[in-house]
């Protein structure tokens, strides 16, 4: 479990498969953990040199002050690939690891095999959407957004039959840390990705989920468009279509990165 510098922040990594493998790297959303992969990554190891890390101000990554930028967050992305001696990786993110993905395939092209962007989005219009999910992180921590979080990541019917689940992935996010929070979403808040996408020639899956209120379907849609030749599949889930959906999600991400 290397720790691995990147712009004066510790980044948490793992690693596991055989090292001569391809390599498989994953990127998870904001206000979760490396483990938000945990009922992938057997499947993935078996066939990829699997690499997960804590993005800064989560899990057992560094914490600073924010606000951060995606840029920010793709250099430490680089970082870790510099820090592992990889030149090149295959990369799955989902949501705000979407965001990162769509930022190194347009910036770093040369250090992307195929790119898996799930469940993401390149801008957001409404800034104050964004203001108004920080503001009571600031004053309250984020105990308050926990559930309304719940309800935005997962489908009714899935919240009800995986309690322990809901129980699991509520924890990762109340165990972030709020500054890390906080800078993540100043992030987020303020990209603009969009006139990016034309330079992204890696070889591109969009994933959706198709009852995502988050980063709803039509968001995909205009992200696949944009990039050429890119592919679309949708997963009957809601935003965190990987822990909705397991078999199902490590099934597409397996049929596109074999094909």
């Amino acid at each position: 479990m290397p720790v691995i510098q990147s712009q004066g922040c510790p980044i948490n990594v793992e690693t596991e498969g055989a090292a001569d493998a391809p390599v498989l790297m994953l990127c998870n959303s904001l206000g979760t953990d490396l483990h938000m992969w945990d009922a992938q990554a057997p499947a993935f190891a078996k066939h990829f040199r699997l690499v997960r890390y804590d993005r800064r101000g989560h899990g057992k990554s560094g914490a600073p002050k924010g606000p951060y930028t995606m840029e920010m967050l793709g250099r430490d992305a680089l970082a870790v690939m510099d820090g592992l001696g990889l030149k090149r990786v295959n990369w799955c993110g989902l949501s705000m690891g979407g965001m990162v993905g769509q930022w190194l395939g347009a910036n770093a092209p040369e250090r992307i095999g195929k790119l898996i962007l799930s469940n993401t989005q390149s801008y957001y219009p409404d800034k104050a959407m964004w203001e108004g999910r920080m503001k009571p992180v600031r004053e309250k921590g984020l105990g308050p957004a926990a559930d309304p979080t719940m309800e935005r990541w997962f489908s009714k019917e899935f919240r009800d039959r995986a309690p322990d689940q809901i129980a699991r992935m509520r924890d990762m996010f109340l165990t972030t840390p709020a500054e890390g929070f906080l800078g993540c979403c100043a992030a987020v808040r303020d990209m603009d990705l969009r006139d990016t996408h034309a330079r992204i020639e890696a070889p591109t899956l969009v994933i959706v989920g198709l009852k995502d209120p988050a980063t709803p379907p039509a968001a995909g849609e205009e992200i696949q468009r944009r990039i050429k030749g890119a592919r679309l599949a949708g997963l009957d889930a809601a935003h965190i279509s990987n822990v909705e959906q397991p078999q199902a999600y490590a099934d597409t991400v397996l049929g596109f990165l074999k094909s």
